[in-house]
């Protein structure tokens, strides 16, 4: 008997392990196709990120982890019966980057969009998927700032953690292991994630190091590869630690030089996203003791997990290389996606309208390559973050960490209907207490 709405949104939200899940965790199919309620064609889904320039590694990490999933999924029968069919967009300008999404909306007919890195595309993007009914389910291009402003609350929008946990876990991680540093530098890029970044930083090692004293922030074009006259400013300020927020290929440009002028000799440092591009801090101009931090993937960071372990290993099997976060992300949105239609199939008996979905994927929770992940009430993700102390204990050319923190958004992530200010407020109320 089909259920009439209320009654779908009582049992839609809860969280599930979808049938997609168990099929990869090594079960046979869940579904053969349904006789019907069913469409006979491809599930089709758009997935949107950087292909070229600074963004390209993990743009193009996102994009290898959806054809994989993909794959994986075919292999396995589909979704309920249907074959996944990729069209896959270059992520570029926010004009050119909402034009693309609308032709993978009107043109290809896509069921759902995945991707997105940059803030202002996401802005763009998000703003469109509401006029146009698209459901949307972003990898990253989630700043404070950027959504106070121009979408708080979104109904076919589904975002990615908040990009400042990078410098919170940063924050915290730093207070726990150099405790006793009195003078930091930072340098990031100039544009709203660098300067949340390091804001955010600063606001929350204040709380647990109230004497340190910050001095005033270095930020650099996003895509620049000239750092000189950066290091030597860092170096003039003679900080104990130097936080960094550059999360692509610009975190080992800046290594590199630095490793030429020695500038972390003597100065500690905390690359808060730089472990997004890992397998490229090799250990010849990457020193041990660094704070890296990996946002939602490490991909050592346990032997434990199958999801994992799969992954890993067809990744570097295909291209040679190992997975960054930008594929948990990836891959997380799709299996939540796969869930929630599962989800909403078994309630009804018939393939899900999209807002059926949206509703199934609020409350969610699927395993992913980092372990389970999920979305909130708000449509805002979920997740772990992993961050340690650079290593060359390791057989690769690159550091890898040693320890590894695991610090849930649960525990940094400001929790529903707060400002980042309203929620930083209320913590250091605790803290001082």
């Amino acid at each position: 008997m089909e259920k009439n709405r209320r009654e779908f949104l009582k049992t839609a939200g809860v969280g599930v392990l979808g049938a997609g899940a168990a099929a990869l965790l090594g079960s046979q199919k869940a579904f053969a196709a349904p006789a019907k309620g069913v469409p006979k064609g491809p599930v089709k889904i758009g997935i949107m990120g950087f292909q070229a320039g600074v963004a390209a590694v993990p743009g193009i990490a996102g994009i290898r982890a959806a054809q994989i999933w993909a794959d994986q999924i075919n292999k396995a029968g589909g979704i309920l019966g249907r074959k996944v069919k990729l069209k896959i967009e270059e992520e570029s300008k926010a004009k050119d980057t909402v034009e693309k999404f609308k032709k993978l909306t009107i043109k290809e007919k896509c069921d759902v969009v995945s991707g997105i890195l940059s803030t202002g595309n996401g802005q763009a993007v998000g703003k469109e998927a509401e006029k146009i009914k698209q459901l949307w389910l972003s990898w990253d291009g989630t700043t404070q700032k950027g959504l106070i402003e121009t979408q708080p609350k979104a109904f076919y929008g589904f975002r990615s953690v908040d990009n400042e946990l990078e410098a919170v876990a940063g924050a915290i991680t730093t207070a726990k292991v150099f405790p006793n540093i009195k003078k930091v530098a930072g340098i990031g890029n100039d544009y709203s994630y660098g300067r949340n970044c390091w804001a955010a930083y600063k606001r929350v090692l204040s709380m647990y190091n109230p004497g340190v004293r910050f001095e005033e922030g270095i930020f650099t074009k996003l895509g620049e590869t000239d750092f000189s006259a950066a290091i030597d400013a860092l170096a003039a300020k003679k900080p104990d630690l130097i936080m960094s927020s550059f999360w692509s290929g610009d975190t080992s440009i800046i290594l590199k030089q630095a490793a030429g002028k020695r500038l972390f000799q003597k100065v500690k440092g905390c690359f808060t996203t730089g472990g997004g591009v890992h397998d490229t801090l090799k250990k010849e101009f990457t020193p041990e003791g660094l704070i890296l931090g990996y946002n939602s993937l490490y991909f050592r960071w346990t032997d434990n997990w199958p999801l994992l372990n799969e992954f890993t290993k067809i990744y570097h099997q295909k291209h040679n290389a190992y997975p960054v976060y930008e594929c948990c992300h990836a891959y997380f949105t799709l299996q939540a996606y796969k869930a929630a239609v599962e989800k909403c199939y078994g309630l009804t008996g018939q393939w899900p309208t999209k807002e059926q979905v949206v509703e199934a994927l609020r409350g969610i929770n699927v395993p992913s390559l980092s372990g389970y992940r999920g979305y909130r009430q708000d449509n805002k993700q979920e997740c772990c973050f992993f961050m340690g102390l650079t290593t060359h204990k390791n057989s690769y050319d690159f550091v890898t960490i040693d320890p590894v923190y695991i610090l849930p958004s649960a525990m940094i992530q400001k929790p529903e209907g707060y400002t980042f200010d309203q929620w930083a407020t209320a913590w250091e109320k605790k803290v001082k207490g």
